[in-house]
């Protein structure tokens, strides 16, 4: 935060420091309305399977890797940016300009609670966290925690992975009764010998966001896959291996009861993201993007009965409902408008599974930076996953998207 208010002072901007919670700079206009941006600093923990150093970015072949560079440190970096352009203009803004940078968007949104606490909500307000052309409304999140105790003639030890709740993991483990020379080797494991009758077995797949599992492979799936092939589960422990097979092996959350979808939203998803011991007991995290057609409640009753039907036992921690915005209203359509006339395009407004500040807040999209329908290379990875990656060429035109954007909603009676 100290970084980034340190930045947009450079660039013209006042800064200000909302306790440590939040940070704010503004371009003070006619009015006392405000149009606002929010990004966020804070991120996932780095993960395995980077080629680079995680937080030391690096430059190649037009893109920048590192985590954050996409979610959501590069795209704060261009509201800032945006800003500085109305600043070098030196002409009077009809309503003030302020660009926030949060710190607790990936593990719960406090920081918005606490500035939504001390100050009034913008009249409008846009975040670059999102998908082009803009994002009207994002899926209702559902987060728990699943147990299943340690079996005392079991022969899965220990079990572990995963980073955040909220991302596929591409690294997972376990130790297991075994001899490692009677185990087959398989794609995307490898064994190793930890001692007499033992063997640690590590899983390996592609990590990635957990509101956007196509195209990921979760390692969990790859290792609970492996014990099933091998029988190497006690009769105690089938339940909860057959319960993870339908966790793993779909999701869209249809073999557990809890397959949703709209005319509104993508269908349903449903990911495990970590794995830990505690209190005698595998504990995983799951998260839950679902569109208006459910609700927490009946997600939270589905897979509390497929759980319980396995001997495994779950506790609710998170709930969010959807948040939708009128694709019509004149806030959204100057969005779309920069968008399309910056691009040449004829695209309509999107829904996205990912949940971000914008749900926040009574007025609010999400505007940027990914484009749906561009691919990067394969060296380059999603946002939560290794290699985390934005193309430079992207970022420049989000600058200018923003510039678009922010033009266009200043024109606005707010």
């Amino acid at each position: 935060l100290d970084e980034g208010l340190a930045i947009a002072r450079r660039l013209g901007l006042e800064p200000h420091d909302l306790d440590g919670y939040i940070g704010y700079a503004d371009l003070s206009g006619d009015s006392s309305h405000q149009l606002a941006t929010i990004a966020h600093l804070d991120v996932v923990p780095a993960g395995d399977g980077w080629a680079t150093d995680p937080f030391s970015m690096t430059r190649h072949d037009g893109y920048l890797l590192g985590r954050g560079v996409l979610d959501d440190k590069g795209p704060a970096a261009v509201t800032l940016w945006a800003a500085h352009y109305f600043v070098r203009r030196r002409e009077r803004l009809p309503h003030t300009l302020r660009v926030l940078l949060g710190l607790n968007e990936e593990t719960g949104m406090g920081d918005v609670g606490h500035y939504l606490a001390n100050n009034d909500e913008p009249s409008f307000l846009f975040t670059p966290d999102a998908e082009f052309p803009v994002v009207c409304g994002e899926k209702g999140c559902f987060n728990a925690e699943l147990s299943f105790p340690v079996q005392t003639d079991g022969r899965v030890i220990r079990m572990e992975g995963g980073t955040a709740q909220n991302a596929i993991p591409s690294a997972a483990s376990a130790l297991v009764r075994a001899e490692v020379a009677s185990l087959p080797t398989s794609p995307g494991i490898t064994l190793e010998s930890a001692g007499t009758g033992l063997v640690r077995i590590q899983a390996a797949g592609r990590g990635g966001h957990a509101a956007l599992p196509q195209g990921t492979v979760n390692a969990f799936g790859v290792l609970f896959s492996y014990l099933r092939d091998n029988m190497l589960f006690s009769a105690s422990e089938r339940s909860w291996v057959d319960f993870e097979d339908l966790v793993f092996s779909a999701y869209d959350g249809s073999l557990l009861g809890i397959a949703a979808t709209d005319d509104v939203f993508d269908p349903l998803t449903c990911i495990s993201g970590t794995f830990r011991m505690e209190g005698g007991a595998f504990v995983q995290s799951i998260d839950c993007r679902y569109p208006k057609s459910t609700n927490a409640e009946r997600i939270a009753a589905g897979l509390g009965r497929a759980a319980s039907d396995h001997g495994v036992t779950m506790r609710v921690t998170h709930e969010g409902r959807p948040f939708f915005v009128d694709p019509d209203s004149d806030v959204v359509q100057a969005l779309l408008g920069a968008y399309n006339e910056f691009t040449g395009s004829d695209a309509r407004p999107m829904t996205i599974g990912g949940g971000t500040y914008a749900r926040r807040f009574s007025r609010a999209a999400g505007f940027g930076p990914v484009e749906p329908d561009v691919h990067d290379p394969e060296w380059v990875g999603q946002m939560h996953g290794p290699n985390e990656g934005i193309s430079e060429e992207l970022l420049r035109q989000s600058l200018k998207m923003d510039i678009y954007a922010i033009a266009r909603l200043m024109e606005l009676e707010l």
